[in-house]
């Protein structure tokens, strides 16, 4: 009796009285300065060339570093959100690269700068995960994929946010100094210790677990172990990692070396390329919102299709057809498909599995797609000395098209609800 009420629909009542709005702030400023603290690196990347003598393939591999280090903080966080909690790992991760990317700030050697980057990233890794899971637990289905696309305009916000911080501080501050300001998010970290309970659904499939224990010297079962031993859940994990691979070696690939693309391809001025980016951040966020209202309304598979297929097909627009007259227009429509994968991403991943697997089969399949986007940035090094930025951008379309397709010829929407324990 006691499993079953556990595993039961859960009273909407309780899940009502989640402070899921209080938590909503929280992980959007959380994102937002996530989200700033990754375009950091594009933006003080020609700063650290010249300072530290690089080779595009060694900017390129800034790049790689910090996603390797996520890959690995995200399946490590993914798992740690089912076993210890979502709120938990949140707090953990953010006071750790927040501390860690300020200290970058005083680095004297790039090997210095890389081994920083890639532990700051390990708990930079863990946010997209921790978040969403957390807000797919909270919010109320019929709103769920509004309510994490809004909570996704926070990481554009955050690029956003920098890219304007940038144009100011970096002319006349240094790149150093833009660092120094990633030691503010600890104090996200310290109030969400103490405002943000942990989430009922979680809370119920822990006690479910705890129960179903007959000897409490017993190890807990491997939750790996539990995805690949059911053939559904197995299935899902593979697609998954590789339409998670796909997106992400677009993404990285091209907001890594947009500005640089922008700056030294198109020879548009500093000052200039940056309030182009903030056209297109703002774009984003704007393509984010209307992206999650649409996929609550019509389905979250039709409209990762049309982003992901949509930004594939518009790159080469971008490369070969831009001028000065019409490039800022370019900018804001891509800035406008770009922006709709990540926002459905979330939600269709979440709703692949069910609550007591979910951290860590979204943390595993996301960031093992996370390591395959690892050569994404070095890539376009590789091809911009040999070639160009923008070749290596027709890359990333590729890249794009196919992340697209998979789930839209194999995956289900809506597979599991995450109020559900």
């Amino acid at each position: 009796m006691k499993s079953a009420a556990i595993t039961s629909d859960p009273d909407l009542g309780a899940a009502q009285k989640q402070p899921w709005k209080l938590a909503f702030f929280f992980c959007f400023l959380v994102l937002l300065c996530d989200g700033a603290d990754i375009g950091i690196l594009a933006f003080t990347l020609s700063s650290l060339k010249q300072e530290f003598g690089l080779t595009n393939v060694q900017a390129g591999a800034l790049g790689s570093w910090s996603l390797f280090g996520m890959a690995i903080g995200g399946v490590f966080g993914g798992w740690a959100c089912d076993r210890f909690g979502r709120v938990r790992v949140i707090v953990i991760a953010t006071a750790m690269f927040s501390i860690l990317s300020g200290f970058s700030g005083f680095v004297q050697s790039y090997e210095q700068f890389v081994g920083l980057r890639f532990v700051a990233c390990l708990g930079l890794g863990s946010l997209y995960i921790a978040t969403n899971t957390l807000m797919s637990e909270m919010v109320p289905t019929k709103h769920r994929t509004t309510v994490l696309a809004a909570l996704m305009t926070g990481f554009t916000l955050g690029s956003l946010v920098i890219t304007s911080i940038s144009a100011w501080i970096i002319p006349s501050y240094g790149w150093r100094t833009l660092y120094l300001l990633t030691f503010i998010p600890i104090l996200l970290s310290i109030s969400m210790y103490f405002l943000i309970p942990e989430p009922q659904s979680w809370k119920a499939a822990r006690a479910l677990k705890l129960s179903g224990a007959k000897d409490p010297l017993q190890k807990p079962e491997n939750p790996y172990k539990a995805i690949f031993e059911n053939p559904k859940h197995r299935l899902m994990f593979i697609l998954w990692s590789m339409s998670s691979g796909l997106l992400l070696f677009g993404y990285f690939g091209v907001s890594n070396w947009l500005p640089s693309y922008l700056e030294t391809e198109l020879g548009i001025k500093f000052k200039e390329m940056a309030l182009y980016m903030a056209g297109t951040y703002l774009t984003m966020m704007f393509a984010k919102v209307v992206a999650g209202l649409v996929a609550d309304k019509i389905g979250r598979k039709i409209v990762f299709a049309f982003g992901t297929m949509g930004t594939a097909l518009f790159i080469p627009i971008l490369v070969y057809m831009h001028t000065p007259e019409n490039i800022g227009w370019l900018m804001i429509t891509f800035g406008f498909l770009y922006g709709i994968p990540y926002a459905i991403n979330a939600t269709y991943l979440t709703e692949s599995f069910p609550t007591a697997i979910r951290g860590t089969a979204i943390g595993g399949a996301f960031n093992l797609g996370r390591l395959g986007s690892v050569i994404a940035p070095v890539a376009i090094g590789y091809m911009a000395m040999h070639n160009s930025i923008g070749a290596g951008l027709l890359l990333m379309a590729g890249a794009y098209f196919l992340c697209g397709l998979i789930p839209t010829l194999f995956i289900k929407e809506q597979q599991y609800d995450p109020q559900k324990a």
